[in-house]
């Protein structure tokens, strides 16, 4: 091959392979793949321009610049424990976490230098503003009041940033070493006050019921003793009526058998000497009276003796006319076993 052939076909070679890098490089520059959750911000000569969004974007080669792209996805940032002077003087360390969205990408680019610092510094400064008001009890107490705040007020400062706080959360709240202890030692104190309230209670309860159960006890008891003597009194009761009505019938049958065996005054005078002994029964009987009735019986009696010599009556003394002695009225009674008359 002739050298002046060589020379031309070299540098069309050269002038294909740099007019090819260039393409490469041009269709580069200006094809752009946003991916999901992410924002681009584009500046045309120095100046904003556009925001790209998510998929496809094209872009002018040499004249726009894509600047670094920004998450859109809400985000959690843990701040470092902060000290934090409460009301009464007391320093406590707070640690915070903050949930933020980008909702403007352009206003978090151009408004912020650095939003995420931002964000932090003015936490930090809120909390202590917040908590400062407060004393420590306060402050241990009133986490849902102090996380409401914070939001606020970050919320607020941060809506020209393009910057949406959602939640701001205390993850702890730890007082110093000191108070810590006398805070256990309140807190263990109370416990035992409760315990012994408790404890009290239910010795006042269990004493209740015991008090009660003793009263419903002899209630029931007392309800069974009177039942019982209620029962005891009915069968006495019954008991006396049937025994009346037993002894009035055994008098209405002595009655009639007397009236319709048509007694004399024999068999009367035999009666009284069988009721004679059970006058003088009992130990407690000093003295006994003889009704005149009897007398007048018994001097019929010795009569009909002296006449017939009837049969003798058991359970009375046998005598003779001859061992009677007799009185101006007639004969006198027989002798009567039983307790000396006083």
């Amino acid at each position: 091959m002739n050298p002046d052939q060589i020379i031309p076909t070299t540098i069309g070679w050269v002038l294909a392979v740099a007019v090819f890098i260039f393409v490469v490089i041009v269709i580069t520059r200006a094809v752009r793949i946003i991916p999901q959750a992410t924002a681009g911000v584009v500046e045309r000569l120095g100046r904003y321009h556009k925001t790209l969004t998510p998929g496809l974007n094209l872009l002018v080669p040499f004249v726009d610049r894509l600047r670094p792209l920004l998450d859109m996805r809400e985000q959690v940032v843990t701040f470092a424990p902060q000290p934090v002077i409460t009301e009464d003087n007391l320093v406590v360390s707070i640690d915070t976490v903050v949930y933020f969205q980008v909702t403007d990408a352009r206003a978090a680019t151009y408004e912020i230098a650095n939003y995420l610092g931002a964000v932090e510094q003015l936490t930090i400064t809120t909390l202590r503003n917040v908590v400062g008001g407060l004393n420590l009890e306060e402050a241990l107490t009133s986490r849902d009041n102090i996380n409401g705040q914070l939001r606020v007020v970050l919320d607020e400062a941060t809506g020209k940033w393009g910057i949406r706080v959602s939640r701001v959360e205390l993850k702890s709240i730890d007082p110093p070493h000191s108070i810590q202890d006398s805070m256990e030692k309140q807190m263990r104190a109370e416990r035992d006050r409760r315990a012994a309230i408790l404890t009290a209670e239910g010795s006042k309860q269990s004493q209740i019921l015991e008090a009660e159960g003793r009263r419903q006890a002899a209630i029931l008891q007392a309800e069974g003793d009177k039942q019982a003597l209620i029962l005891q009194a009915e069968g006495e009761k019954q008991a006396q009526v049937l025994r009346a009505d037993g002894e009035g019938q055994a008098i209405q049958t002595v009655f009639n058998a007397i009236h319709l065996g048509n007694a004399d005054d024999k068999l009367l005078a035999y009666q009284y000497l069988q009721t004679l002994p059970k006058i003088s029964e009992g130990a407690s009987n000093k003295l006994w009276i003889i009704p005149g009735e009897f007398t007048d019986a018994l001097k019929g009696l010795a009569g009909s003796f002296s006449a017939g010599r009837g049969p003798v009556i058991p359970g009375t003394p046998t005598h003779t006319p001859a061992e009677s002695s007799t009185a101006p009225d007639g004969p006198a009674a027989p002798p009567v076993t039983g307790p000396t008359p006083v």
